[in-house]
């Protein structure tokens, strides 16, 4: 007797199929430029406004990122679901409106580089300030997961269930928060709203990188992580791996991304530029440089927050995020670090003509002549 494969339903990736019957742009790749993809009209979100998904390789079962234009004064439908979703603001103005319950809501104005997050399953809706430039913004949310769970667009879509535990405090919607002291590389901040991540203020955290400032955000009470990081000018990060599903953009500055498999002999570079954004693959080591004259800055957005980790392997990560890789970390120490790398820096510096501040952890004297 002959078998149809297609009645078996064999792997099947509902969230992928989904995505595919929306009639919108799908992008790939291992890095996007999300001031460049093209959209489309998405009548889920109406009014006029366009949106593409964004799949990147390294993204994992948990996370996606959509892009959404919003046309001069326009806006979209309210909206709500039962997934969580961090927004970034790529370009354009507008505000927000979010229905908090008992016949209240809140309103906040957004520009270029703010952060924000409706509570899951708060009626919402984004306005457009502007009549004449479109409002360009990215989500991130951990809609692959709950799409692939429940397999039901009208339940996650069309659900009325209230979270009023997840509102927050009205100030959360002002741009005020709660700074949460932990240590440094644990600091939290808790909001729903960050009017500009690039000028946000950020503890120290050396044990990250030479001048590195490091500050985790907690976001409607959700579990969707979000951190945002800092290099000093003249400085890098150390490299590090984890798993995947973490989608790195890049807020400000001027640098460039290294990235490699344990083993590989060749390094995949991905400049920098606001907008920029990739996901590394699971266990690929990365490692970010500082080649400009400011301070570079960048944002990731991941499943598994701080306060909610979600998922077990994240929790030793989060707990010890500085623990070597020779201890079973996740960290290479600059001693350990591949001697190229910081020779690959010091030329880019040298077409910049910009100095090193990693004089601390490197005898540059000594790595000069041998370059020399």
């Amino acid at each position: 007797m002959a078998i149809d494969n297609a009645a078996l339903r064999y792997l099947i990736d509902t969230y992928l199929v989904w995505s595919k019957q929306q009639g919108i742009p799908v992008v790939e790749g291992v890095a996007v430029d999300l001031n460049t993809i093209e959209t489309a009209p998405w009548a889920r979100l109406g009014g006029g406004c366009k949106a593409a998904f964004v799949h990147l390789r390294g993204r994992g079962d948990f996370v996606t990122l959509q892009v959404v234009d919003i046309p001069p004064g326009g806006s979209t439908e309210l909206m709500r679901h039962l997934f969580d979703e961090v927004f970034y603001v790529l370009s354009g103005n507008g505000s927000a409106t979010i229905e908090t319950g008992e016949g209240r809501s809140a309103t906040f104005e957004w520009g270029p580089r703010a952060l924000f997050s409706p509570p899951l399953n708060a009626p919402y809706r984004l306005f457009n300030a502007s009549g004449k430039e479109n409002a360009r913004l990215v989500i991130a949310s951990d809609l692959p997961f709950l799409m692939n769970t429940y397999r039901n667009e009208a339940f996650l879509y069309d659900n009325k269930t209230p979270f009023p535990g997840r509102v927050g405090r009205e100030a959360y919607y002002n741009g005020e928060g709660d700074f949460l002291p932990l240590a440094p590389g644990k600091h939290m901040w808790e909001t729903n709203f960050v009017p500009d991540l690039g000028s946000f203020e950020l503890p120290e955290w050396e044990a990250r990188g030479a001048g590195s400032r490091n500050i985790k955000i907690i976001l409607a009470d959700s579990a969707m992580h979000a951190h945002t990081s800092e290099m000093a000018v003249g400085t890098y990060k150390k490299g590090h791996r984890h798993g995947p599903g973490a989608h790195v953009f890049a807020i400000g500055g001027s640098g460039y991304t290294l990235m490699w498999k344990e083993g590989d002999e060749e390094f995949e570079r991905h400049e920098w530029q606001h907008g920029f954004v990739f996901a590394p693959p699971d266990g690929m080591f990365h490692q970010h440089f500082n080649t400009g004259s400011e301070p570079a800055r960048y944002l990731a957005v991941s499943l598994g927050s701080h306060r909610y980790p979600v998922l077990a392997r994240k929790v030793e990560r989060k707990n010890k995020p500085e623990a070597s890789v020779n201890e079973g970390g996740i960290q290479i120490n600059y001693e350990d670090q591949d001697p190229r790398i910081h020779k690959i820096w010091l030329q880019e510096l040298a077409k910049t003509g910009m100095s090193s501040k990693m004089g601390k952890y490197f005898d540059e004297t000594k790595i000069q002549k041998e370059m020399a």
